[in-house]
């Protein structure tokens, strides 16, 4: 149907109650063709003869181009939109090697069970001939894994499984290992931070084994649309990579509103701030009108908790207007048990759900096809994400589709839905991943040494000089121990169990129901004091329930069905202290460093929110502090930049030099800055709000002057700081311009609170985070610096892989 996407729009916008004028603006994006090529010489018929018969007559040009680099012998990397059919691109490679040579081994690896689930569904529906494809991951049954490892051609798994049940026990998978001819890495650009760190040496693992044994894999990469993918592709795989970016495949049009929920008139937030209306609450009302119209939709959000919330509101919306319809609207999120999610994921395939809200797991995995919009509620913290969710979109090219980007009440999202550009026409990024992290590369080197032996010429792969370093270091504490021929793991023990390599910090947090002692989910540790407190509410499949008690020590989190009027949301303070300063940037009155600090943080209390957003009370918790040793950047403003006013300039602004700020103003001023900062640099890093912190002071016990830090939320570092440090005039310029464009008079959500501020957004001088900027920015933005790196002058830095 043409223009579906425009009619859908119109419909949604038909509910908006009077008065109200969410949408800031609205693009029309063009169908694009189809660009189809005949199968590649070198196919057998039999598996061109099993495609055609599920109905691919021919494949695009980017499927044949990628797939034909991966048959002559080269690592290659395929980096195109959603639905433009990348799983061709290495099945045809696959199956072709899997027929021609019954004895050679495929394994494929993705980032979420429902992806793998969904890509063994479609080659096992293929039915070539001499193909044993077959699961091999957490929900595999025992009696089943003997069998895989005996007789399988195609295991489907995923990086948790290959760290801990393949190359611990490789002796038992010689079969499969000895004959491996490809290795596949789906939606490969989800590896980035920690875990994408620990990914890329698990491959270096995975690839060094593979050798011992005599085989040397072929890499097939599968990404979203990425700047640069060859380079991520080869910190990824350590080892080089063609590139293949020219998408083939058609695409229906769309159309892409922006839309910014409104504020409420009756209400007002934390120190008498304005309040908008929730994202949360705005999506479930437009998934709802959606689902009225027979549209087959997903729904975008940011948590596990939002996900329960939405599809509820939904739900609530529904049973209003059609109480038929409020059974077709349901939750999709992490921590669900296996026979509950492969339930939801048979119901959203066949179309019995019309309305889904979810959280990014369902931004990879279900082949979803006939969708007929996306709604994106907060951004996803990286525009391949926000492309991935809208690419769900339209995925057929028989209709034109919509794409709704809500914005939460949050800096970053207020800055995009007013800067169309940002969103619709900026590059996307490139991956940042660090292998070199001691953090991650001392437990990795622990796992290799137990498999096999580190040789010198191992080292060079998992980082050369970095490595040696650090395994010199475990040799010191006995960890390893050196021989003439290498380095040996010490211990009776594997180290793998006790490795995290998603980055959870351990043992999943169990969720049970007191009363029945019915296990309703999981929860990361690291999440544990922030989702499952003492009071917290939490949600499964659209049933509240309320924390009784967290015990941290047995991993236990006991609850009981309530039905609340309110959500919660915890609170933190923390204090950081530098460890080393590794790169500094001297200003005329500013200082920028990036280096290694310890961050103090601890849980102190929780909101409760009425559905609007209104904040109930404030609750006081004591939890255990945490400690994190991670990196972070920083700026230093002098005390004569902060107090000394200078003559204003031609135009108008603060002339480089002053602020203008009395001692009484510093603290909320800098704490504004210091919010508004954390909001936006996932615009240049490749991260979300929740993936990093922050902490402000007027005086810092070790720079002696006033401080903002901006630091990753990971131990070692993310990369994410270091991304703020080399942007760190653009990204401070969007800071001060979203800061100073939003309306509220005194600091609102939209610009410099804060909601998971741990001093309750108390003190915060809006107008004086937009003076300190002006400084800094006066003086680190126009004028020369020293510039002074690891001890080192004009060092340079790797845009994709970070040092």
């Amino acid at each position: 149907m043409a223009n579906q996407g425009r009619r859908l729009l119109d419909r949604v916008l038909a509910g908006v109650p009077a008065g109200e004028s969410p949408l800031t603006h609205t693009e029309e994006q063009p169908p694009r063709p189809a660009q189809p090529v005949p199968w590649p010489s070198w196919t057998p018929p039999e598996v061109v003869s099993a495609l055609v018969d599920r109905g691919v007559t021919q494949p695009w040009r980017h499927q044949a181009e990628a797939a034909t680099h991966a048959w002559s012998g080269s690592h290659v990397v395929v980096a195109t939109g959603t639905a433009s059919g990348k799983s061709l691109a290495y099945q045809l490679p696959v199956l072709s090697a899997l027929t021609v040579d019954p004895k050679a081994t495929a394994l494929y690896l993705s980032p979420t069970k429902a992806l793998g689930a969904d890509q063994l569904r479609s080659v096992s529906g293929l039915g070539v001939s001499g193909v044993r494809a077959a699961s091999f991951d957490g929900d595999t049954p025992m009696a089943e894994r003997d069998w895989v490892r005996a007789h399988a051609n195609w295991v489907f798994s995923n990086p948790d499984m290959l760290h801990r049940g393949v190359l611990p026990n490789h002796a038992r998978w010689i079969r499969f290992l000895r004959r491996l001819s490809y290795v596949v890495v789906d939606e490969c650009h989800t590896y980035r931070g920690v875990f994408g760190s620990h990914v890329a040496l698990l491959l270096r693992r995975l690839r060094r084994v593979a050798q011992r044994y005599g085989a040397d894999p072929v890499f097939v990469l599968a990404s979203a649309t990425v700047a640069d993918p060859a380079a991520s592709a080869e910190a990824l795989v350590g080892a080089p990579c063609e590139a293949v970016t020219e998408d083939g495949s058609p695409r229906a049009g769309r159309t892409v509103a922006l839309w910014e929920p409104p504020l409420l008139d009756d209400l007002e937030g934390e120190n008498g701030a304005p309040v908008r209306r929730s994202a949360g609450a705005e999506t479930a009302r437009i998934l709802a009108d959606l689902v009225v119209e027979g549209a087959r939709s997903l729904a975008f959000v940011r948590s596990r908790v939002g996900a329960e919330l939405t599809a509820l509101g939904a739900r609530r919306v529904l049973s209003e207007v059609d109480p038929s319809l409020a059974a077709r609207v349901a939750a999709y999120r992490g921590g669900y048990l296996p026979e509950e999610r492969r339930a939801l994921e048979r119901a959203v395939s066949s179309g019995e759900l019309l309305g889904v809200a979810t959280t990014n797991a369902l931004e990879l995995g279900v082949d979803i096809v006939g969708l007929d919009a996306v709604v994106v509620a907060g951004f996803p913290g990286t525009l391949a994400s926000f492309w991935q969710q809208a690419g769900r979109a339209g995925r057929t090219e028989d209709s034109d589709a919509l794409v709704v980007f809500v914005a939460r009440d949050d800096p970053l999202d207020t800055y995009l839905v007013h800067n169309p550009s940002a969103v619709l026409d900026k590059p996307v990024e490139a991956t940042v991943l660090d292998p070199a992290n001691p953090y991650v590369l001392e437990p990795q080197l622990a796992c290799a040494a137990a498999e096999l032996p580190l040789t010198p010429e191992s080292l060079a792969s998992f980082g050369g000089d970095a490595a040696l370093a650090v395994v010199e270091d475990m040799v010191a504490r006995r960890v390893l121990r050196r021989r003439p021929n290498g380095w040996y793991w010490t211990s009776h023990d594997r180290p793998h169990s006790s490795v995290d390599i998603r980055g959870s910090g351990g043992e999943q947090v169990v969720v049970v129901e007191a009363d029945s002692g019915r296990m309703l989910g999981t929860v990361d540790p690291g999440s544990a004091c922030w989702q499952v407190h003492s009071g917290a509410v939490y949600l499964h499949q659209g049933e509240s329930y309320v924390v009784d008690h967290l015990d941290l020590d047995s991993g236990l989190a006991m609850v009981h069905a309530e039905k609340p009027d309110w959500s919660t949301t915890a609170r933190d303070t923390k204090d950081i202290s530098v460890v080393r300063v590794l790169e500094k940037r001297e200003f005329d009155g500013v200082t920028v460093c990036l280096g290694e600090v310890e961050v103090t943080s601890q849980v102190v209390g929780y909101l409760r929110k009425l559905p609007s957003g209104q904040v109930v009370d404030s609750v006081p918790l004591s939890l255990p502090a945490q400690t994190l040793v991670t990196r972070a950047v920083w700026y230093t403003v002098s005390a004569e930049l902060l107090g000394v006013a200078l003559p204003r300039d031609a135009g108008g602004g603060s002339a480089p030099g002053g602020a203008g700020l009395d001692p009484a103003r510093v603290p909320g001023a800098l704490h504004a800055a210091e919010h508004a900062a954390i909001g936006l640099l996932p615009l240049f890093a490749t991260c979300d709000r929740w993936d990093i912190g922050g902490v402000s002071t007027a005086l810092h016990q070790d720079t002696g002057e006033a401080t903002v830090f901006v630091h990753d939320g990971h131990p070692g570092g993310a990369g994410f700081a270091d991304r703020g440090f080399d942007a760190v005039v653009p990204w401070l310029v969007a800071t001060r311009e979203a800061i100073a464009a939003c309306a509220c008079p005194a600091g609102c959500p939209s610009c410099v609170q804060s909601p998971k501020c741990g001093n309750g957004n108390d003190p915060l001088d809006k107008a004086g985070g937009v003076a300190v900027l002006d400084v800094v920015l006066g003086v680190v933005g126009e004028r020369r610096h020293h510039d002074v790196r690891h001890g080192r002058v004009g060092q340079d830095r790797s845009a994709a892989t970070r040092p």
